[in-house]
């Protein structure tokens, strides 16, 4: 029986190879594992028959298969082998059982039978102690990657794990009292934690929102700076302290407007050059750490442990505060340290008089970071007014923290002017944005004329009043009347702050910024029929009460006896945010409290 699909030459010939090289040390047989037996059923070489016995042939191969591997298998850990694979003779027994017997020419031409190759593993292992003196060794350029075995796995723990960053709960209040507990991470700063409590509040990111960290037992508050960390914060904190959301529009006003914040009696520099110095070159010597800006003055200082104040000449300088105990001399003699800048934050008062007997409304507080509840450590110092104490305020915040501090005050700007314009959301009112147009006619035209752009917006105000008349099914007046929607429509506003005294009006407007053009509106406590508008300018807070007035049998809102009237208070706002009027400033910023 003739063997499918292999030619005739296949099963005439002989097995053989090509050139073999009769001289060479390691010959086929040399491969072969000692002890191995060779089957005795092989196939003739020299069978000239054309007819095979495939099953017998197939019987052959399957026993010398079994035979090889249980060979191999005993003897794996006995057989030298270099990372070559081939067999290291110096090490091969020459004599006994074991031994290879010399082989024949006819045996050298024999089919190899196949070797055990050990697995890499073990190479690797052994490759230090098999490794030959010719060759030089190569040295592990990155030790530290491997393992102690010279692995170049990795040993376990070689690298640092990624830690999950932590999280931490921190509950924030809002000035009518509600609060939010907000999860944030560990490396959160204020300006990130004020950003998410305005979007989820829904309010006007406009830069000027802040965290204050707020010490009630202390009768102390601060706003915190934007690269401040929250738990880092938090962690100097009491029991009873807690953080508020709120307004500060006077929290980057100095960049703006340094000669509002710096008076030039109380910049050193500024007396010796007669005040030439101009307002860039005012801030950059705050800013340059190389330059030595000094604020000086007389302040109450506090003495430590008692109750009494006294009066200092003090002076401000990078390396601390310092009081003068010989007049106004500022020699190094006479010069005493009172509180160092790095470890330390300053701090308003919140009711001085009353806690600590100050001698003015005008108090603040140098409160070491280590300090929690403890008032004997407390520097309190208290100004004449309250241009001083934000100058001595605004100078302590620009010496401690320098450039990072105007760059937080850049970075919303710049953010700004990568956004595309349709996308910023436009909620205020600007000054220029908003002009008199008359749509009577088939196509809109602007009013240029001032008298008659006056005239049609009152026109435009009373007709949209008309519209909202409604009347219920029995006829009579809704709520929604002109005459009773123009005395309510103006509660619904975020300037309008109800039934609060004039003292609570001071503290709301001190807390949110002492800037031109801050202001609220709030009821009247001595005519229950008029309301009081209250207005910052130039750091003083003024008063300017609204009267109604009748005129033919209809009522209007006037702040100037008359001369100029309006429907409502919106309409009165709207007017005064574009016109200063008799007022000292346009409107610009108002008063707001969000609700957590």
């Amino acid at each position: 029986m003739a063997l499918a699909g292999c030619p005739d030459s296949f099963l005439h010939l002989p097995y053989r190879i090509d050139n073999v090289d009769q001289a060479s040390a390691h010959g086929r047989r040399d491969l072969v594992e000692p002890g191995f037996q060779e089957p005795s059923n092989r196939i003739s070489l020299n069978h000239q028959d054309d007819d095979v016995d495939l099953e017998a042939l197939v019987n052959d191969m399957n026993s010398s298969f079994e035979s090889l591997y249980s060979t191999c298998s005993m003897q794996s850990e006995t057989t030298p082998l270099l990372q070559n694979g081939q067999l290291n003779r110096s090490q091969l027994p020459s004599s006994g059982s074991g031994a290879l017997q010399p082989m024949s020419p006819r045996q050298k031409v024999q089919r190899s039978q196949p070797v055990r190759i050990m697995a890499v593993r073990r190479l690797q292992e052994e490759e230090q102690q098999f490794r030959t003196s010719s060759l030089p060794a190569i040295p592990n350029p990155f030790p530290e990657l491997c393992s102690p075995a010279s692995s170049p796995v990795l040993a376990p723990g070689s690298l640092p794990q990624s830690q999950p960053a932590s999280k931490h709960d921190v509950k924030v209040f809002s000035e009518d009292g509600t609060s939010k507990v907000v999860e944030i991470l560990a490396d959160m700063t204020a300006r990130d934690l004020c950003q998410l409590l305005v979007y989820k509040s829904h309010c006007v990111d406009d830069n000027s929102w802040t965290l204050v960290e707020h010490h009630p037992h202390l009768g102390l508050e601060r706003c915190l700076e934007d690269h401040e960390l929250i738990v880092q914060v938090e962690s100097t904190m009491g029991s009873e302290s807690k953080f508020l959301f709120r307004k500060n529009y006077a929290k980057y006003e100095f960049f703006k407007n340094p000669m509002n914040f710096f008076p030039e009696q109380m910049v050193a520099w500024c007396q010796q050059t007669n005040g030439s110095i101009p307002q860039s070159q005012l801030l950059q010597n705050f800013l340059n750490s190389s330059s030595c800006p000094e604020i000086q003055g007389f302040l109450h200082v506090k003495e430590l442990g008692r109750k009494s104040w006294k009066k200092l000449y003090v002076c401000l300088r990078r390396s601390g505060l310092y009081c003068s105990t010989k007049g106004t001399s500022k020699e190094p003699r006479h010069l005493q340290l009172l509180a160092d800048l790095e470890d330390s934050n300053i701090f308003s008062l919140i009711a001085g008089k009353k806690l600590y007997n100050a001698p003015a409304e005008y108090g603040f507080c140098i409160k070491p970071n280590r300090v929690r509840n403890e008032t004997k450590e407390l520097r309190l110092l208290c100004a004449e007014d309250e241009q001083s104490r934000t100058c001595w305020m605004t100078a302590f915040r620009l010496l401690k923290y320098g450039m990072l501090l105007y760059q937080n005050y850049r970075i919303p700007q710049q953010r700004k002017a990568m956004l595309p314009h349709f996308s910023t959301p436009v909620r205020s009112v600007s000054e220029n944005s908003l002009v008199a147009m008359d749509f009577s006619g088939q196509i809109g035209r602007v009013i240029e004329n001032p008298a008659e752009a006056q005239s049609a917006a009152l026109e435009e105000g009373h007709a949209w009043r008309k519209r909202s008349t409604r009347m219920n099914i029995l006829g009579s007046q809704s709520p929604l009347h002109p005459s009773t929607l123009s005395t309510v429509i103006h509660r619904t506003q975020h300037w309008f702050h109800g039934r609060i005294s004039r003292e609570e009006s001071h503290r709301i407007i001190k807390q949110q910024g002492l800037v031109d053009g801050l202001f609220l509106l709030r009821d009247s406590q001595s005519n229950p029929k008029a309301f009081v508008l209250t207005l910052c300018h130039h750091q003083k807070i003024k008063h300017f009460q609204i009267l109604p007035c009748e005129d033919d049998g209809q009522m209007f809102f006037s702040l100037d006896d008359g001369n100029t009237k309006f429907s409502d208070l919106i309409q009165l706002v709207e007017f005064y945010q574009l016109n200063k009027g008799v007022l000292p400033c346009k409107l610009k910023h108002h008063c707001i409290r969000v609700a957590l």
